[in-house]
């Protein structure tokens, strides 16, 4: 084989992978920054019937930034996870849609300094999370509170900020349902009644579910949330 040949047959396999790892099947991108990451995996998953599915997954060699695709029929929930050869799990889940996403982390702080862009059920729940982290964080610092309260055997103060953490976890609640209502139109809604309304009042969940638009009742997580209802109702 001639040196021109084999430039040409070289060329020929790039372009080949290239194609191949930009499927024309896929409708979603998501567009990734690490600050600080020079070597590692990066995944793009999503949850399957018993485990975790990956869609696409690309070697980090010295940039930062890369590209994942696949091909999404509604909006759901999907994971960017990095793989560092260690014990620990670094994963960020974001509301993914048709169209392009944008996550941009650190190295260090991968599950925590996340800044994501992209679909309108991911802003809402971007919107969601700024004030339901500011709840959590009040409650952490009135537990911490109340366990030296106890290491001094002060019961008053304990049982004060124990009350007083149980009203705030009540008010996170009602906030959730009320932000559920608000947005009866959007996947959001039957997704924070599934996963973020732990230990409600059935009463409230029954009533999200019944304010969810006919499109919305029949999506992923509205289908999700009925089945829930239904298995709940079934066991009672």
């Amino acid at each position: 084989m001639t040196k021109l040949n084999k430039i040409l047959s070289l060329t020929f396999i790039v372009a080949l992978a290239f194609s191949c790892s930009q499927s024309p099947n896929t409708n979603f991108t998501l567009k990734g920054r690490i600050k600080g990451l020079k070597k590692g995996m990066v995944y793009l998953q999503k949850d399957g019937d018993s485990s975790i599915v990956n869609l696409d997954s690309v070697a980090i060699s010295g940039q930062s930034e890369f590209s994942l695709h696949t091909d999404l029929e509604e909006p759901e929930i999907l994971y960017l996870k990095l793989f560092k050869n260690d014990k620990d799990e670094h994963y960020i889940p974001f509301f993914a849609d048709q169209g392009v996403t944008e996550i941009s982390t650190t190295l260090k702080n991968f599950n925590y300094d996340s800044k994501i862009k992209g679909s309108e059920q991911q802003n809402l729940l971007n919107e969601y999370t700024s004030v339901v982290s500011k709840y959590n964080s009040k409650n952490l610092d009135l537990i911490e509170a109340s366990f030296i309260a106890q290491k001094a055997n002060d019961s008053v103060t304990a049982d004060s900020l124990n009350r007083a953490s149980d009203k705030l976890i009540k008010r996170k609640y009602a906030y959730t349902i009320q932000y559920a209502l608000n947005h009866k139109d959007n996947e959001i809604a039957p997704y924070l009644a599934l996963y973020e309304t732990r230990n409600v009042n059935p009463v409230f969940i029954d009533s999200i579910y019944k304010s969810l638009s006919p499109e919305v009742k029949t999506s992923l997580y509205g289908k999700k949330l009925a089945e829930t209802i239904a298995a709940r109702k079934e066991a009672n």
